[in-house]
């Protein structure tokens, strides 16, 4: 499953300092990283607008190194083994802090490289500012992976159609919209979804929306694969 009892990514960027069983090794970054790159276990820094996090937070992960030549290009060298849990979700975080009603537009465009093997999603994983909620949209995904909660149907919003699933993880509900095929690039305008969620199914009020993240969950990734942010972009009003 996607969650733990509380989502690590969002913890490790709230307390960088805590402590999980993941081994880390090193890795290699590659050359293209012109502007910055860590392997360290929570390396973070922040380009452009965009705060980039390696976010290895999954017991028994491997290797991972993240780069970047901005906040908006960057990837990953992974060796995680072939085993079940999520290690990873390196990703590049924008704050919004607006509201639902508040908000005029909030979309985002994306253009991705990733592996035909192992076992991850490409994702955005979205917050309100008090963490109560998670709505994670899968734009791609490879090997056995699933999301958090029970199917609520289909439903064709923002540009692309999505089977819904809702569940919660013991600390907040999660809404995972998963893209009905693989998606290497495109756009998802994000509001309709937001204003879906709270107008027609009631879920939640008008939350506040807090950091929107996009990046990669990694569950294996066994002789080092490479994932890359060719480009992305988040705009809002």
């Amino acid at each position: 499953m996607a969650k733990s009892s509380l989502r690590k990514a969002t913890m490790a960027v709230l307390a960088p300092a805590m402590a999980i069983g993941a081994t880390v090794g090193l890795a290699s970054a590659p050359a293209s990283a012109a502007v910055w790159s860590s392997c360290a276990q929570y390396g973070s820094t922040t380009l452009n607008g965009y705060t980039l996090y390696n976010d290895i937070w999954g017991s028994g992960a491997g290797s991972q190194c993240i780069w970047a030549n901005s906040g908006t290009n960057w990837g990953v060298n992974a060796n995680h083994p072939n085993t079940g849990g999520i290690k990873s979700y390196p990703n590049a975080t924008k704050v919004i802090n607006k509201s639902i009603t508040s908000l005029g537009s909030l979309s985002s465009g994306y253009n991705v490289t990733v592996p035909s093997s192992g076992a991850y999603e490409t994702a955005y994983d979205i917050w309100d500012t008090n963490h109560q909620y998670e709505i994670m949209l899968w734009v791609n995904k490879t090997g056995a992976v699933g999301p958090l909660g029970t199917s609520q149907g289909t439903v064709s919003l923002g540009g692309s159609t999505w089977t819904v699933y809702k569940g919660n993880n013991g600390s907040n509900d999660v809404f995972s919209f998963v893209r009905s095929s693989n998606s290497t690039s495109g756009t998802v305008n994000i509001l309709p979804i937001l204003k879906w969620i709270k107008d027609t199914k009631g879920w939640f009020g008008n939350v506040t929306i807090g950091q929107l993240q996009f990046g990669f969950e990694i569950t294996s990734s066994s002789g080092g694969l490479n994932f890359t942010v060719n480009s992305e972009s988040i705009t809002s009003s």
